[in-house]
């Protein structure tokens, strides 16, 4: 990917979409994480894992290509911001939006290597209008 399709990539729109944490799925993440199940229809942390990709209407895989990664070994996760403004509970039909907001080509002085950082962030909107939840993914593509 040249430099300049990478900076054309910040303010690209994931197709959004809509999305609702059943409490089955919610039982079973929250188990498979050894916790106790949370009770008054609270949804685990965990969940911002998967949720807001699904219900941004894309994939791990559509953002691979997206970011012109080679595949799972090119990507390193440099971190993640989970910003919770209130509850995620389940059963609610949340609208989720999302974007590409950061990009940058780093060259390695030692090494000479590129790599791109690549930032989308995705938000969780209730029936209501008010933002729930925001998830930054923060990711290294090596060239």
């Amino acid at each position: 990917m040249s430099e300049e399709d990478l900076h054309a990539l910040v303010g690209h729109r994931l197709p959004g979409g809509t999305r609702t944490i059943e409490h089955w799925e919610n039982w079973l993440l929250t188990d498979c994480t050894g916790s106790d199940q949370l009770g008054d229809d609270l949804v685990h942390p965990v969940a911002l894992f998967h949720v807001p990709i699904q219900g941004a209407g894309t994939s791990i895989a559509e953002l691979f290509e997206l970011c012109g990664a080679r595949g799972a070994g090119s990507v390193g996760l440099d971190g993640y911001d989970w910003e919770y403004f209130a509850p995620l509970r389940e059963g609610v039909r949340y609208q989720i939006d999302g974007s590409v907001t950061e990009v940058e080509r780093t060259v390695s002085e030692q090494t000479g290597r590129i790599a791109d950082r690549f930032v989308y962030t995705i938000e969780m909107i209730d029936p209501d209008g008010v933002l729930i939840a925001r998830v930054t993914n923060h990711w290294r593509i090596r060239r």
